[in-house]
C-alpha cells in the first residue's frame, strides 16, 4: 500500500493536535509527518506514535521540499490564504478547516458520509473545504431524512461550546470559573467572546452582517446547500455556552410530507456516523458529555410537531474539534485516499 508525506499546519493549536491523536487512532497510510506553525512554535515537539516531531516553519517552499502530499491546514483563514495554493501547487492535496475557501465555486465542501463525490473535483484548485463545524453534523443528521422524504425547510438553534473558540476560548471559560469559585468573576475582562461566558449564554458567535444575522449563522445556511446540493430554506440562531466541548442543535425540519417519528428514527438509526439516542422516559437523549471525545454525531428528542405532521424537532451533539473538525478533515484524507488506487 502506497504511504503519504502528511503535513499538519497549525499543529500546535486545538484541532491540530486533534488531527495528529486521530491520525494515530485511523491509522493512515504515513510515510512522513511533518508538523508545521508559525515560526514562534518551531523547535516545539509533537508526540506520534511514541515518537517526537519537532516543529518546523510554514513557509511557502516547505511543501515542495518535503514532497507533502496531503495538508492539513487549521491555523485560520488568514494562514491558508497566505500558504493553501503553495501547497496545492507542490500537487499536495490540501484538506482547509478555515471558512477562506467553503464557498468559492470550484472548491468541493465536503462532509464524506453526505457528498464524498465532489471530492474527485480537488484537482481544480488542490483544495477541499472542511464545513464550518455547527454545519457539519447538521447535515450528517439532515442529509439522510432529505433523501427519504424531502426537506422544505430548516430552523436550527445551536447551543456551542467555547471550544469552537480554540484553546483561547477553552481557557477563559476555566478562568472564570476559577475566578468565581474565588468570587472575584466580576474583575474578568472578556477577550475570547464579546461578553464573559462563564455563567452566561451569548447569542453571537462572529460578527454580525447587514441582515442582522451573525456570519457564523450565514455559515450554516450557505454551506447546508452547497454540501446536499440542495435548495431548501435553512435559518439559524447560533449561541455560545459555557461547555467546553461539543455543540448541541435544536432542529426544527419541515418536510414535504407528513413524517412519523418511527420512520425518522429507523432512517437515523441507520445512517453513517450517526447515533440514535431517543428514549426520552429513561432520560436518554444526547448531551455533550456523552459526545465529547467521540467521532459520532448524536441524535435524540425526536417528535412531530403538535399542529404540522410533516414537521419533526430533534436535538443534536457532536465534539466539535473531532467530528465538527479534525475527524471530517481525516475522513475526507481517508476517502481521498481511496480515490487515488
Amino acid at each position: 500500500m502506497k504511504k503519504y508525506n502528511i503535513a499538519v499546519v497549525g499543529a500546535t493549536g486545538a484541532v491540530g493536535e486533534e488531527i495528529f491523536r486521530i491520525l494515530e487512532e485511523r491509522n493512515l497510510p504515513l510515510n512522513k509527518l511533518v508538523p508545521l506553525a508559525s515560526a514562534r512554535s518551531v523547535g516545539r515537539e509533537i508526540e506520534f506514535k511514541g515518537e517526537k516531531y519537532k516543529v518546523k516553519e510554514l513557509t511557502h517552499s516547505v511543501f515542495d521540499e518535503e514532497n507533502i502530499e496531503i495538508a492539513f491546514f487549521s491555523a485560520g483563514g488568514s494562514v491558508s490564504a497566505e500558504f493553501a495554493s503553495s501547497a496545492a501547487k507542490a500537487r499536495a492535496v490540501v484538506i482547509d478547516n478555515t471558512s477562506h475557501f467553503r464557498m468559492q465555486k470550484d472548491v468541493p465542501l465536503v462532509v464524506p458520509e453526505v457528498n464524498p463525490n465532489d471530492i474527485l473535483l480537488w484537482e481544480k484548485t488542490g483544495i477541499i473545504a472542511n464545513p464550518n463545524c455547527s454545519t457539519i453534523q447538521m447535515v450528517q443528521v439532515l442529509a439522510p431524512l432529505h433523501e427519504k422524504f424531502g426537506i422544505e425547510r430548516v430552523d436550527v438553534s445551536t447551543y456551542q461550546a467555547v471550544s469552537g473558540a480554540g484553546k483561547k476560548g477553552m481557557e477563559e471559560l476555566v478562568m472564570q470559573m476559577q475566578k468565581f469559585f474565588d468570587f472575584s468573576l466580576d474583575s474578568c475582562e472578556p477577550k475570547a467572546f464579546p461578553h464573559r461566558i462563564a455563567l452566561n449564554l451569548i447569542p453571537q458567535i462572529d460578527v454580525f452582517m447587514d441582515n442582522d444575522y451573525t456570519k457564523e449563522e450565514m455559515k450554516m445556511v450557505n454551506e447546508t446547500n452547497k454540501i446536499m446540493h440542495s435548495d431548501f430554506a435553512v435559518s439559524a440562531t447560533c449561541v455560545r455556552v459555557p461547555v467546553l466541548r461539543s455543540h448541541s442543535e435544536a432542529i426544527t425540519i419541515k418536510f414535504k410530507q407528513e413524517v412519523s417519528k418511527e420512520d425518522a428514527q429507523e432512517v437515523l438509526r441507520n445512517s453513517e456516523s450517526v447515533v440514535l439516542l431517543d428514549d426520552p422516559q429513561a432520560k436518554e437523549y444526547p448531551m455533550p458529555m456523552i459526545a465529547t471525545d467521540t467521532d459520532e454525531t448524536y441524535v435524540g428528542r425526536i417528535r412531530v410537531d403538535n399542529y404540522d405532521k410533516s414537521i419533526l424537532h430533534l436535538w443534536c451533539v457532536a465534539d466539535q474539534i473531532r467530528v465538527g473538525a479534525a475527524t471530517n478533515a481525516v475522513r475526507i484524507a481517508e476517502k481521498w485516499i481511496g480515490m487515488q488506487v
